[in-house]
């Protein structure tokens, strides 16, 4: 029997989510996965909530994640990994983007942004993975390439060889960005592992 698992990505418009599901998608299928994906698009304008499912397994018949089932969440911006709450549960895994995007009613100064959305998640019983995709990306000249550093800490916990990851980013990136975007993702994948490394 195949292992099975969910990932919920979620984020704002213009941070890369659907990309990054797609290239998630493809590498567990060419690991030999059956893969279902849903993404909400709807509020996909810059800024806007986006949110992806991704379920995979020997066989999987609908791509949604279920109410506390979801296995990893990993979220490109900070105040996101709250809004999905509800999926989650005590041996779920979040890998978080160190990265704030001010929502409308914080940047106009209405609300607050809270300082303490890693408190929050570990007082869950959540274990938690800070990733700053964002002055990763930017140190190899692509701030573009947050996507693919979250992609890279995200294949720590799947069971797809990192030579798949690499192909599939190969074809599906164009071939101006591969480069830094295959950087991205192995510089996110050592994020984590040294994480893991000093949990021990």
């Amino acid at each position: 029997m195949k292992a099975s698992g969910s990932v919920l990505l979620c984020g704002v418009g213009g941070q890369g989510i659907l990309l990054a599901s797609e290239i998630t998608s493809y590498a567990l299928l060419g690991a030999g996965f059956d893969v279902k994906k849903s993404e909400v698009h709807g509020m996909a304008q810059r800024g806007g909530s986006v949110v992806a499912h991704l379920r995979y397994g020997e066989k999987v018949y609908s791509p949604l994640i279920e109410a506390g089932t979801a296995g990893i969440e990993v979220a490109f911006e900070m105040l996101e990994a709250l809004r999905y709450l509800t999926f989650l549960n005590r041996q779920s895994r979040v890998i978080l983007n160190t990265q704030r995007i001010l929502p409308a009613p914080v940047a106009s100064g209405s609300e607050k942004y809270p300082d303490d959305v890693l408190d929050q998640l570990r007082e869950r019983g959540l274990s938690v993975f800070p990733v700053d995709a964002f002055e990763t990306a930017r140190s190899l000249g692509e701030n573009r390439a947050v996507n693919m550093v979250l992609v890279g800490a995200l294949s720590v916990f799947l069971p797809v060889d990192e030579g798949i990851f690499l192909e599939v980013i190969g074809k599906r990136v164009p071939q101006k960005f591969r480069k830094v975007n295959r950087e991205a993702f192995l510089q996110g994948k050592e994020i984590v592992k040294t994480i893991q490394e000093v949990e021990k």
